[in-house]
C-alpha cells in the first residue's frame, strides 16, 4: 500500500473491491448509494484516512471506516485491509442475508417453472381472443 494523503472516491471504491469498475463506483457515488461522513458526495471527491463511508449495494448496507488507501486493485485478500466494517453494519447485512433466504425459498419465482408449454399457451390465446 502507497504513503497516498488521498485519493477519489470512485477510484478507492474499485481498489477496495465494492464495484467491478470504477465507471459503476461513480455512477454509484452520483446515484446517492454513497455517503461520505453521512452525506452525499461527486465521485471525484477526494477522500482521506478516516473517512466514514456509508454504501448501499443491491439491498445491503455497509457502514465503515476508510485504513488504508491504495492507488491500485489488489487481491480480495489485501482489498479488506483497506477498510474496518463496524460489528452493527456487519450484524444488520447478516440480517438482511437470512431474509432474502427466506424470501427465496418461501416465494421460489424461477421463471422455468411458470414458463407455459405450447397447449397452455394456445388457452392463454384463446381465453384472450374470446
Amino acid at each position: 500500500m502507497l504513503d497516498l494523503e488521498t485519493i477519489r472516491l470512485d477510484k478507492w471504491l474499485w481498489t477496495a473491491r465494492f464495484f467491478k469498475t470504477r465507471k459503476l463506483a461513480a455512477e454509484a457515488v452520483s446515484g446517492g448509494k454513497v455517503h461520505v461522513n453521512e452525506q452525499r458526495s461527486k465521485p471525484g471527491k477526494e477522500v482521506k484516512i478516516g473517512a466514514i463511508l456509508t454504501i448501499s449495494k443491491d439491498n445491503y448496507r455497509w457502514q465503515l471506516t476508510i485504513k488504508a488507501l491504495n492507488n491500485q486493485r489488489r487481491s480480495a485478500k489485501e482489498a479488506v485491509l483497506l477498510y474496518e466494517e463496524s460489528a452493527e453494519s456487519v450484524a444488520q447485512r447478516d440480517l438482511q442475508m437470512i431474509k432474502n433466504r427466506e424470501q427465496r425459498e418461501l416465494f421460489d419465482f424461477s421463471g422455468r417453472e411458470h414458463k407455459p408449454n405450447k397447449k397452455e399457451r394456445r388457452l392463454i390465446h384463446q381465453f384472450k381472443q374470446g
